[in-house]
């Protein structure tokens, strides 16, 4: 993240050499605040959607709206960064940010879970009155603000902890707690949200409300558990930041409009943004949506599809330290090259499940999410590296805040799509499998359409063309 100061704070700052050095432990222990993200992250996308749509009747489409909130809610992010550049609050410059999301976060949990299991109480399917959509708008509402300022701020902080050349090791840790969480909130969830005995389904819900409100109340309990033991001590009262440069004030100043003009201006950016765009909006279709497929098609009870994000998750995480590592050795294996074999492997995961839907081929959703996360960890690795190669030297703060608010509102609004397109597909077709089948049928279209793009997607042309402009821009100020 870009560093900011204004005003007499930018004489306190210290140079990015007297940093101390992060050790492994250290790192590992900031890396536990995601830790807590990703299982956050599970319990809004993978537990409760699920409750709502399957087990309480809701339809798909206000439950995504609502889910999708924290991705449109994001440029509060970059408002909040930029403050928590510029100045201090009760004598922090990240963690009262950081504090305040955080326990929005925590709070929301907690009124989520009471929404919730109130509504199942009444055991009227597809009903909640006014004030329990209240509640739960409200919760998320406090979940995505909370998302939104504190995310920003926690990245900001780890460039403050961490010196130039650590920062890639630091990154890399926090984004693989970020999917261990994935995996812990699947086997935990599971764990804490059990089945009825034999003989106790005429209950409406598969478990008990009790177990239900349960389940929101430990959760909330852990993630602020792990949050206060991540960031505890992190940052001293009146402790300063790293000074910026003359370079990196001027692209602060420049406006969306120049950036886009910019991104506009090469080919390759151009059909970069096409890309990540599609590959964003059709890659996060599922995530609405998965576990109520195979509630709804399946009737796989909720301990089993609050696995799902365990399966996927562990792939996810062997799928890109394979990938990091064996792309070390082997050159060939380019960003480009990783980006085009996590879409294709993307691609087949949405066919699998187009084709386990509508042929009712249960079998085929274990192997799915198998591929789903072998896919996302493949093109996260490749798409995050082409982020960083289409983001020139001297602008790179410029491309990479614009390519993180074109990845953020594609994923909200993928997210959505979801389930607008099966609640859409249902009308259409009155049919639970179809529709499903359908919505994910065409996730593999606009996969193929941004593998379309991602050919068009010269690397080395661009890296040329851009050493080209620096030399001339060399040779005109040396003619000054």
């Amino acid at each position: 993240m870009t560093q900011v100061l204004t005003g007499n704070a930018a004489t306190e700052l210290p140079a990015e050499k007297n940093k101390e050095h992060l050790t492994l432990g250290h790192n590992l222990k900031i890396g536990l605040f995601h830790l807590g993200s990703g299982m956050a992250d599970v319990l809004t996308t993978g537990v409760w959607n699920r409750i709502m749509v399957t087990d309480l009747g809701f339809a798909a489409t206000p439950v995504a709206l609502l889910v999708a909130l924290r991705y449109f809610l994001a440029p509060l992010g970059i408002l909040a960064g930029r403050v928590s550049d510029e100045r201090r609050i009760l004598g922090f410059h990240r963690m009262f940010w950081i504090g305040l999301g955080r326990a929005l976060m925590v709070a929301s949990t907690f009124i989520l879970g009471f929404a919730t299991a109130d509504i199942a109480r009444a055991g009227v399917r597809g009903y909640a009155d006014g004030w329990h959509w209240l509640m739960i708008a409200v919760a998320l509402i406090m979940f995505s603000f909370g998302t939104a300022i504190s995310g920003t701020t926690f990245l900001a902080l780890i460039y403050d902890r961490s010196p130039e050349h650590q920062r890639g090791r630091a990154v890399g840790v926090v984004w693989t707690f970020l999917l261990l969480g994935y995996t812990a909130a699947g086997i935990l969830f599971s764990v804490l949200l059990p089945g009825l005995p034999e003989g106790s389904q005429a209950q409406a819900l598969p478990y008990t409300v009790e177990s239900l409100q349960t389940l929101f109340i430990v959760a909330g309990l852990i993630f602020a558990a792990v949050w206060l033991a991540s960031m505890w001590g992190e940052e001293k009262r009146g402790a300063a930041l790293p000074r910026r440069s003359q370079a990196q004030a001027g692209e602060q100043r420049r406006s969306l409009k120049e950036d886009l003009a910019l991104v506009w201006r090469s080919s390759a950016t151009r059909y970069f943004l096409y890309y990540l765009s599609l590959s964003m909006f059709f890659a996060f279709s599922q995530d609405l949506i998965l576990e109520p497929f195979a509630g709804d098609v399946f009737e796989m009870p909720a301990r089993v599809t609050n696995r799902f994000s365990a399966y996927w998750g562990t792939m996810a995480i062997l799928g890109t330290i394979f990938f990091i590592w064996y792309s070390r050795r082997n050159k060939r294996l380019t960003n480009t090259l990783m980006s085009q074999i996590g879409m294709a492997v993307l691609a087949a995961t949405f066919a699998l499940l187009a084709l386990s839907s509508i042929a009712n081929i249960r079998q085929l959703v274990t192997p799915a999410l198998i591929t789903l996360g072998i896919g996302l960890g493949i093109w996260n690795v490749g798409t995050l590296g082409l982020m960083m190669d289409l983001s020139p030297l001297g602008r790179a703060g410029t491309f990479l805040g614009f390519w993180t608010l074109v990845v953020t509102f594609s994923r909200g609004f993928g997210t959505s799509f979801g389930g607008i397109g099966r609640d859409s597909l249902l009308a259409l077709t009155d049919s639970l499998p179809l529709a499903y089948g359908l919505t994910f049928g065409i996730g593999v279209v606009g996969l193929l359409v941004g593998m379309y793009c991602l050919a068009h997607v010269n690397v080395e042309a661009f890296k040329s063309q851009e050493e080209s402009a620096s030399t001339e821009t060399i040779f005109a100020g040396a003619m000054d």
